[in-house]
């Protein structure tokens, strides 16, 4: 469990970048969406009876609702569209990363944190290791750069807003609301869009699979398994490995190239993610570490994990 557990994990959380490439690949963008919603929704309400956790009521659910449709529909909708359009796995793992940055710019008003001047250099030195990333792109597009700003927003703004109202929501029950709250709309705009035609069936197929058994149930349960063992900075330290994991997967399994400036984007980046999860030592709350807020947007404050 010590050494397998977490290395199984960065490898699981990493390729969801790969599957959602290739899942995108065989289908339009909100065919997969959809399916990915609609399967990992009902698979994890099972769970959630199975294991008889608390569901969220009222008002709580609204919230747990808007939280989901930010950190589910509008991040990876925003995502989905933008591998269409080109943008490499490597690239949308960094700018995933830099969820934190959107986070501080809330979290005085909203939180009521503060962001210490060290954690500030960790965000810049990390949007220039995104900048380096992006420009070693062939196929970049300013369209697709968009798209991951805004899936970078939904995540951001889905997390505050969920820690704000709903911090002690089970996250069992809330990831099931997230995925079965957005399925209904990936539905609208997959008909919306007129092309709900899968191109090719068995990659489409091997796609959505991977999505749902790995990504959207094994990492889950391996996650909340290793936050009942270790403390959340402990494991939130593991998601530092992630963009450059996904960069490795993608030049594996799918051929997407490692350039020079890829690489040393990935460097920088892993720098400046490292920096702003720093703690301030004295002298007052620090804004929530990387790792930390990461972990929010999986599991809740007061999941069924001890924290």
């Amino acid at each position: 469990m010590e050494t397998v557990a977490p290395v199984a994990f960065v490898v699981m959380w990493s390729s969801a970048f790969i599957a959602g490439i290739i899942g995108v690949g065989a289908a339009p963008p909100m065919v997969v969406l959809f399916a990915r919603f609609a399967c990992a929704g009902l698979v994890l309400t099972l769970y959630a009876l199975a294991v008889q956790a608390e569901w969220p009521r009222g008002r709580d659910l609204v919230h747990v609702a808007i939280a989901g449709l930010l950190m589910q529909m509008v991040q990876f909708g925003a995502f989905y569209v933008a591998m269409a359009d080109h943008v490499s796995a490597a690239v949308i793992a960094l700018v995933q990363g830099l969820n934190p940055v959107v986070i501080a710019l809330f979290a005085g008003t909203v939180l009521h944190e503060v962001v210490s001047p060290r954690q500030w250099l960790g965000f810049g030195i990390g949007g220039l290791g995104v900048g380096l990333a992006v420009v070693d792109q062939s196929h970049f597009s300013a369209i697709g750069l968009v798209l991951c700003v805004i899936g970078l927003l939904g995540l951001s703004l889905g997390t505050v807003y969920q820690k704000r109202f709903v911090p002690r929501v089970d996250a069992r029950t809330s990831t099931a609301v997230h995925v079965l709250v957005s399925a209904p709309v990936a539905g609208i705009l997959m008909l919306a869009g007129g092309d709900t035609r899968i191109h090719d069936p068995l990659r489409f197929a091997g796609a959505l699979g991977w999505m749902v058994a790995i990504n959207a149930v094994a990492c889950f349960l391996l996650l909340n398994a290793m936050l009942r063992r270790w403390d959340a900075t402990r494991v939130g330290k593991l998601f530092f490995a992630t963009p450059a994991v996904t960069a490795a997967l993608a030049w594996l399994v799918i051929a997407q190239p490692l350039r020079p400036l890829t690489l040393a984007g990935l460097g920088v980046g892993l720098i400046g993610m490292i920096l702003a999860g720093a703690r301030r030592s004295a002298g007052g709350p620090a804004l929530q570490s990387v790792p930390d807020r990461r972990l929010a947007s999986v599991v809740t404050a007061a999941g069924p994990a001890p924290r």
